[in-house]
């Protein structure tokens, strides 16, 4: 997430998604799709996407001058998504993005709403891997203090909102219903 094109923006962008958020989605990655992961923070995610057994372009390029790949799938640096949500519209190339679940109250998230955007949750917490001056910080603890989505367009997903389970499968948002009870009285 941290840089793109060699610049580093800020210690909040400073955070690498772990290869476990990436395995949670998977298998809503086409395997026939070649993946820009379009922001290259310190070089891992596309790495990892790759372990995933998916095709990768993952090049320290400015995202906001090149287009490369058939879909995006990224932790954008969180500072600058204001920014990058306009650059997706002009691409209008499938997309996932892991952003904040507070982006999606953002006007520049709600100008999707009628785009077709769709949300992966994920069950619990991502906590990203920190780094500090282009190194992984030693001491990792489950810090994150903040929810995350998976945002998607044109990607085609079984549902607009998406549940993963604890073991990272997909389940359709369809309540399940309670059995009524009946309250007799003594």
């Amino acid at each position: 997430m941290a840089s793109f094109h060699n610049k580093t923006f800020t210690t909040h962008d400073d955070y690498m998604t772990p290869i476990s958020a990436w395995n949670s989605i998977n298998q809503y990655i086409p395997k026939d799709k070649v993946i820009w992961e379009a922001f290259y923070g310190d070089g891992t995610s596309g790495k990892n996407l790759e372990k995933l057994g998916n095709k990768v372009i993952h090049k320290d390029v400015d995202f906001f001058e090149n287009d490369l790949g058939e879909i995006i799938v990224s932790n954008p640096p969180f500072t600058l998504v204001k920014k990058i949500m306009p650059r997706l519209l002009e691409l209008d190339k499938p997309f996932i993005l892991l952003m904040p679940s507070s982006k999606i109250t953002c006007n520049f998230i709600r100008d999707w709403k009628n785009k077709g955007l769709q949300i992966i949750v994920p069950r619990k917490r991502i906590h990203f891997i920190k780094m500090v001056n282009g190194v992984v910080e030693e001491k990792q603890e489950n810090k994150c203090n903040f929810d995350c989505f998976f945002y998607c367009y044109k990607m085609n997903l079984p549902s607009n909102l998406l549940w993963l389970d604890d073991d990272g499968k997909g389940e359709l948002n369809i309540p399940k219903r309670k059995k009524k009870i009946k309250l007799i009285s003594l």
